[in-house]
């Protein structure tokens, strides 16, 4: 405190000492209300290191008389989130698949676990938004080569399509036309442009003409006599504006000669059956499932 203290004649309270400009600071106690709030403060922080953990040591801290974590609790919801996930799961593998979008909460657990499953195992082929691209095929439509009804997703899901590991994986071959010799190149140009004019595009019309010759002999076994596909087959269906490999005549022209044939993993060693299942259903509502 400085020694140059004095009265101040206005208000009559002693100053500090401290003078700005011919400003002169007064030294007004603080409030009564501030200094046993402060006090309060003191005696609460005091408590707290005695109750509560506070003080680090070497290796830990000290525990409280109170014995409360912080980690204890965090570890305990989390016990309690997966005992209650748990039961959701055994009622949802349970719960014939086709019924579960009769009990709401379950059908909220379903979808929940399937949109983050989805992303953790589905997105890096099919897409964030499962519309997929390049060689993946569209969750999102409704144009399902294996069939879009709920169980046929899950058994895709469950046993993959063409994976080998799987003996029960849904499997499709499509042959070799112009590489193996089955028609000759005319014959698969003329069965291309066919395809394009059931499909409702631009073709040449008696090339196409010719083509349905070479297609109700060739194709419509697997693809249907309209190019509707077969979902038992695995075949794709070909009247439809929707092409995974390329709706041009020339990319068609090459999927006939030398198709490209995709290979989905199976899940069922993966993942838990609960998985699979909201999996399952998750993919079903995206947009384009099936009844």
């Amino acid at each position: 405190m400085s020694e140059n203290n004095e009265t101040d004649d206005i208000t009559g309270v002693e100053t500090t000492g401290h003078e700005w400009d011919g400003i002169k600071e007064l030294n007004n106690p603080l409030p009564r209300s501030w200094l046993w709030g402060l006090y309060g403060t003191i005696v609460f922080s005091i408590g707290y290191v005695i109750a509560y953990p506070a003080l680090p040591l070497i290796n830990s801290s000290t525990a409280g008389l109170l014995g409360w974590s912080s980690r204890q609790n965090v570890a305990n919801d989390i016990a309690a989130l997966e005992q209650g996930r748990e039961s959701l799961g055994q009622d949802l593998v349970a719960t014939d698949l086709n019924k579960i979008s009769g009990n709401p909460d379950l059908m909220q657990f379903a979808l929940a676990g399937g949109n983050s499953a989805f992303k953790v195992y589905c997105s890096q082929c099919h897409g964030a938004g499962a519309a997929g691209g390049g060689i993946y095929p569209n969750l999102v439509d409704d144009d399902w080569i294996w069939g879009g009804t709920v169980d046929d997703i899950y058994l895709t899901l469950k046993h993959g399509i063409r994976y080998e590991t799987d003996e029960d994986t849904r499997y499709s071959q499509m042959p070799n036309f112009g590489a193996d010799g089955i028609l000759e190149r005319d014959a698969i140009k003329d069965a291309a442009w066919y395809v394009r004019s059931i499909s409702g595009q631009e073709a040449d019309l008696e090339a196409a003409e010719r083509g349905a010759i070479v297609y109700q002999d060739n194709c419509a076994a697997c693809h249907g006599d309209s190019g509707e596909g077969m979902h038992d087959l695995g075949a794709p269906a070909l009247n439809d504006a929707i092409w995974l490999y390329g709706g041009s005549h020339e990319e068609i022209v090459a999927q006939i000669s030398k198709p490209k044939q995709g290979v989905m993993p199976a899940w069922g060693d993966r993942l838990s059956e609960a998985t699979i299942r909201q999996l399952a259903l998750y993919v079903h509502r995206l947009g384009g499932g099936e009844k």
